[in-house]
């Protein structure tokens, strides 16, 4: 098993497994409201089979290159993780996400960690395009795309059905270029 340093804090990056699925669903537990509040991840992580379940399409995603999952760890405990949903290595577009866990709020465990995993795509993998798709009312999500150096590609108005309402969803994106001069500059 590999880890990622995400910095001086102790805070590391390492891959989701079915075989970590108990400590995932603890994970899960523990942030079920606030993670709830924008990401339908608790609804579909209730219990240890479901939990399993949800690392095992993971795996199944990367063992074909059609997403990935990364946990997100400090103090030696899961409190998030970051993710391509979905992966098109032809098409060269990949689409990232994330959740944290209320304890791990605040740090910059997200932006540090998706920083490593969208350098991956695009430097090893050849992602031209990552998307980074988000509720309107998820502000914290947004200044994440921001610090990112993404660009707002627009907004799906009522495109996303969750617990019966219809939620406005942006569509932020960076192109490969953009994230290698920004890199250059920093």
């Amino acid at each position: 098993m590999y880890e990622i340093s995400l910095g001086d804090d102790g805070a590391e990056l390492r891959p989701l497994e079915p075989w970590q699925a108990e400590e995932f669903l603890a994970h899960v537990d523990r942030g079920r409201e606030f993670i709830g509040r924008h990401n339908a991840l608790p609804d579909v992580v209730t219990d240890l089979a479901s939990s399993r379940a949800f690392l095992q399409a993971y795996a199944d995603k990367a063992a074909v290159d059609a997403g990935r999952l990364y946990g997100i760890w400090t103090d030696g405990r899961l409190v998030g993780a970051v993710l391509f949903r979905r992966m098109d290595i032809e098409q060269g577009i990949a689409e990232a996400g994330c959740w944290l866990e209320p304890s791990a709020v605040g740090k910059g465990l997200v932006t540090r960690a998706v920083r490593v995993i969208i350098d991956w795509a695009i430097e090893e993998r050849g992602i031209h395009r990552v998307e980074w798709w988000v509720s309107a009312a998820n502000e914290p999500s947004i200044a994440v795309a921001r610090r990112l150096g993404m660009t707002k590609d627009g907004v799906l108005r009522e495109s996303y059905p969750y617990r019966g309402k219809r939620h406005d969803e942006e569509i932020w994106s960076v192109l490969a270029p953009e994230w290698r001069a920004g890199k250059q500059a920093s």
